[in-house]
């Protein structure tokens, strides 16, 4: 018991189960499993009480619910580390940006050059451009003490303005109309969470109240 309670709390097991699990779910999908899988995956999941009820599929719940979280975490790790740790000078964390930067124009320029001449192929020019932050976290818990702390924050930096990146990417080339109100009042709250911020308010209902 003693053994096991040991493995779990170590640093290296999130990413052991983060390993486990991709294999696990390319196996159930790939296999005579691949309708159950579907199907456990497309149920719908039910939150609330009375007449306040939200039922979504499990994966909208994943994707929409508990990967918002994960960035949440990832996000308050990255602003730590901008405000007081190593992130905290324009030199240090402009290393990262430009890293990213690379990381989105040279695959894209990788798979342009091969598919030059399929139109229906250039239409996923910016699939290689993300970084999946999931799994570069997952590989460097994996990694563990191996690697200095100061090359897993690069990595970690990299990943997530790679992937803000990509997110611009998709909302500029791949979606038919941008919706002029949905930006204002994303931007007002992001300006009221920055105002919060700015005044040391600290009471999370708010925060949460914006965020939603």
């Amino acid at each position: 018991m003693q053994m096991i309670k040991k493995m779990v709390l170590s640093e290296t097991f999130p990413g052991i189960l983060l390993i486990f699990f991709t294999f696990l779910a390319l196996l159930c999908k790939n296999s005579s499993l691949s309708v159950i899988y579907t199907d456990f995956f497309h149920a719908n999941f039910t939150v609330g009480f009375d007449h306040f009820q939200i039922s979504k599929s499990l994966d909208l719940w994943i994707n929409d619910g508990l990967i918002a979280i994960f960035f949440l975490c990832i996000g308050l790790e990255l602003k730590y580390e901008i405000l007081r740790g190593q992130l905290k000078n324009i030199r240090a964390v402009s290393l990262p940006i430009f890293g990213a930067f690379g990381g989105m124009i040279t695959p894209a320029l990788i798979f342009a050059t091969i598919n030059y001449s399929h139109d229906f192929a250039m239409k996923g020019w910016a699939i290689p451009t993300a970084t999946d932050i999931a799994f570069a976290v997952g590989i460097l818990m994996l990694l563990g003490n191996k690697i200095p702390t100061s090359l897993k924050l690069f990595l970690l930096s990299l990943a997530i303005f790679d992937d803000l990146g990509a997110i611009v990417i998709i909302a500029l080339f791949y979606t038919d109309q941008l919706s002029a109100l949905a930006i204002i009042i994303c931007l007002f709250c992001i300006f009221a969470l920055l105002l919060l911020n700015y005044y040391h308010i600290t009471h999370l209902s708010l925060y949460v109240l914006v965020g939603v």
